[in-house]
């Protein structure tokens, strides 16, 4: 399924569009050429199927929001893109999934490898009980690097990039968990940039923030989908209007809908899309 196209077997919508402010996307955006391929992805646990024959393309240096109700299979999708689920007893996946040209789920794959092209920003922030310093330096530690010089343009240049080094450069030495819950969640976003992945995965990462700390995340978003490709998970409707390009709108482990965001929220196709949106149901 491309960007605009809808499932057969959903009821398209009718009636005037919907008055829904939302960003136009730009058009380096519109003319950059796909980078996650996900093709007829199916994905069970155990003997219950979770998601359902998922077509979805993601654009380089885009933001992707998948939204829909709990439940909807958005933060499973997300985790195919980095074979977390891999984690989880008794699950199977059928399709594919590729980075570029490359199938993530050929077994041929080293996965802590792939895990390096993707960053992870979860939910609730989750600094490592260590510095600020060794919170984002851990990821290169762990592949090896041991230059202190790398280790510390590294850390530099992620907190920069995450908004946060005027804070905090002169705490270094100091916990990651003394920062506050915004702070915390950006030092997470450091880390994951500071191997240099190809794609920032988040799922749903303000949901746990005050409306400062989520404008501060939500500004950063917008800042680095010059150099990172974005999948975002949200619940929040207002939230995948301000900061993405494309959204995706999932129901019962189905991708019902997906296209550019604004003419997603202010034209959708599909009445259930609508409907969501509207918030009539979810």
């Amino acid at each position: 399924m491309q960007a605009g196209d809808t499932m057969t077997d959903v009821e398209p919508r009718q009636g005037a569009p919907r008055k829904t402010e939302v960003p136009l996307t730009d058009t380096a955006v519109l003319s950059a050429k796909p980078l996650l391929h996900i093709e007829d992805v199916s994905l069970f646990y155990g003997p219950k199927q979770a998601l359902f024959n998922i077509d979805l393309e993601v654009r380089e240096h885009s933001v992707m929001s998948l939204i829909g109700p709990s439940g909807c299979g958005k933060s499973t999708l997300l985790r195919c893109i980095n074979r977390m689920n891999d984690l989880i007893p008794n699950v199977r996946i059928q399709g594919s999934v590729k980075v570029g040209d490359d199938d993530i789920y050929d077994p041929a794959v080293d996965v802590i490898n792939l895990r390096k092209r993707m960053g992870m920003v979860f939910q609730k922030s989750n600094p490592f009980p260590k510095s600020i310093y060794e919170n984002v330096a851990y990821g290169l530690r762990i592949q090896g690097v041991k230059d202190r010089a790398v280790l510390d343009e590294a850390v530099e240049r992620s907190l920069i990039a995450s908004g946060l080094w005027d804070e905090v450069k002169d705490r270094l030495k100091e916990s990651g968990l003394g920062l506050s819950g915004g702070q915390q969640q950006r030092l997470c976003i450091a880390r994951a940039m500071a191997v240099r992945p190809e794609v920032l995965l988040m799922d749903e990462p303000c949901s746990a923030l005050d409306p400062l700390a989520t404008s501060r995340i939500e500004e950063l978003i917008f800042e680095l989908k010059r150099d990172y490709t974005i999948v975002i998970v949200t619940h929040n409707m207002q939230q995948a209007a301000r900061v993405s390009d494309f959204t995706a709108f999932f129901w019962m482990g189905k991708l019902i809908e997906t296209g550019l965001t604004e003419m997603l929220f202010t034209n959708p196709r599909v009445r259930m899309t609508e409907d969501y949106i509207s918030g009539r149901f979810g």
